[in-house]
């Protein structure tokens, strides 16, 4: 397990995954990560690639071939190299092998980077194309955070999502695991969004940013502690598992949505697919702020 530490915060990275683990508050030993309770998601914040969400049947097409790739692809289940690290900040690495190619045929370089700053923890993330042809692909983050932060007293409807700015937000419904790209309806988060475990009765609710910066905070009238989220992406997915009670939310930026409805199964065409060409670099980047 990796560690980072600064005056404020201890942060763990596990590199099977290059997931992070933990981030605790120094002073009061507060845990704002979800601690992969297996009885409700066992996982903490998974990283996805090279898919976002679920592949009709599981499968796609590229340069006429098909491929089985389960939700969210492989690079959550497989071990990154470190690259650099320091007290607060570690690099780590993933690349194409023989087994990510019988799931995804094309060469890629994943780099993950986390990095404390006072009270921040910034996570970045750069995909590099190493071949002369274009590559298609979707990336994503996964976090969970205690719903309550370690106080009994709280409850998970005590808590409250608010989103800036503050405005009617369009949301990608989902029927069953999949996007419904053509039927967006209106969000109105002009208000902080009320914590009930029914609004994920449909999975994840998820919002269109348009790549615009926004900070999604999770908090409570009844406590101090609370994490804000901060991105500029396509999209941010809100999620806990339904009908499960679980005590946390995940707060996830996305670059790419799960397969739409009418997807046709050819991963050149899938809605919101990335594309990068031949020796190119994509970036990517959310800060998280634990107060």
């Amino acid at each position: 397990m990796i560690t980072l530490h600064n005056d404020y915060l201890t942060v763990q990275i596990n590199p099977l995954g290059a997931e992070l683990t933990s981030v605790k508050d120094n002073d009061s030993g507060l845990e704002y990560m979800w601690q992969a309770d297996k009885a409700y998601w066992g996982r903490h914040a998974p990283i996805l690639f090279p898919i976002v969400g679920r592949l009709q049947d599981n499968q796609y097409r590229l340069n006429d071939q098909t491929y089985r790739l389960t939700q969210h692809g492989f690079a959550r289940d497989r071990e990154f190299t470190v690259t650099e690290q320091t007290a607060t900040r570690v690099s780590l690495e993933l690349t194409a092998d023989a087994q990510t190619k019988a799931l995804y045929p094309l060469d890629f370089i994943l780099t993950l980077a986390y990095e404390l700053v006072d009270h921040q923890l910034r996570v970045s993330a750069t995909v590099t194309n190493p071949a002369t042809a274009p590559m298609v692909f979707s990336f994503g983050a996964h976090p969970g955070f205690n719903v309550p932060f370690g106080r009994a007293a709280a409850d998970f409807t005590d808590y409250h999502v608010t989103v800036s700015p503050k405005k009617v937000y369009q949301r990608v419904p989902l029927v069953g695991p999949y996007s419904d790209t053509q039927h967006s309806v209106p969000l109105d988060l002009t208000q902080p969004l009320a914590l009930n475990h029914e609004l994920f009765a449909h999975d994840a609710q998820v919002l269109t940013l348009d790549n615009h910066e926004t900070t999604v905070m999770l908090s409570t009238p009844a406590d101090d502690h609370g994490v804000a989220l901060t991105v500029a992406a396509p999209y941010l997915g809100i999620w806990s598992p339904y009908p499960k009670q679980a005590p946390f939310v995940c707060l996830e930026p996305w670059w790419g949505l799960a397969d739409d409805v009418q997807a046709t199964g050819d991963l050149t065409t899938k809605v919101a697919i990335q594309r990068l060409a031949g020796g190119a670099d994509f970036h990517a980047a959310y800060q998280v702020t634990y107060f």
